[in-house]
């Protein structure tokens, strides 16, 4: 029985994954087998820093590849998503109460998050808080800088 958890993951981050994976099987792994092939050529491979090189280059290679093939035979694709309430998939306007700024939030899987373009983990405090809440429902916050009130404005 494998330990592997299950990989939430929108329509677009599935694509981009699959991209990826096509882009390292294709392209880099050519590139780097013969890289490897040149270096082989070049005589002796215990003091052979192209070597060496291009062994680390198929080690990173090689093991993302491996990390991209196990997260996409766990992928659970996010298709179709509900407005009513938050869930993975949704866009979420959030009013903080404190001060009334508004920020808005893509929720995706973990291995889809990234913070500096909104779009944030199913897993991380804000999206855990506002889970399975609707329009108009104040939520509040335990995150690592403290506890801080959120207002559910708007889910798409």
């Amino acid at each position: 029985m494998s330990n592997t958890k299950e990989v939430y993951i929108t329509k677009q981050g599935l694509e981009e994954l699959e991209k990826e994976l096509n882009y390292l099987k294709l392209e880099r792994r050519p590139d780097v087998i013969n890289a490897l092939k040149e270096a082989r050529a070049l005589g002796d491979l215990s003091e052979n820093a192209e070597y060496d090189s291009a062994r680390a280059d198929q080690a990173e290679v090689e093991g993302r590849i491996a990390e991209l093939e196990a997260m996409l035979d766990h992928a659970v694709v996010i298709s179709e998503v509900s407005t009513d309430k938050v869930s993975i998939g949704n866009t979420v306007t959030l009013k903080y109460v404190e001060d009334g700024d508004t920020e808005e939030y893509s929720i995706v899987g973990i291995k889809e998050a990234d913070p500096f373009s909104n779009k944030i983990s199913n897993e991380s405090p804000i999206a855990k808080a506002i889970m399975g809440f609707s329009v108009g429902k104040v939520v509040s916050v335990e995150s690592p800088n403290g506890k801080y009130d959120v207002e559910i404005v708007h889910i798409a």
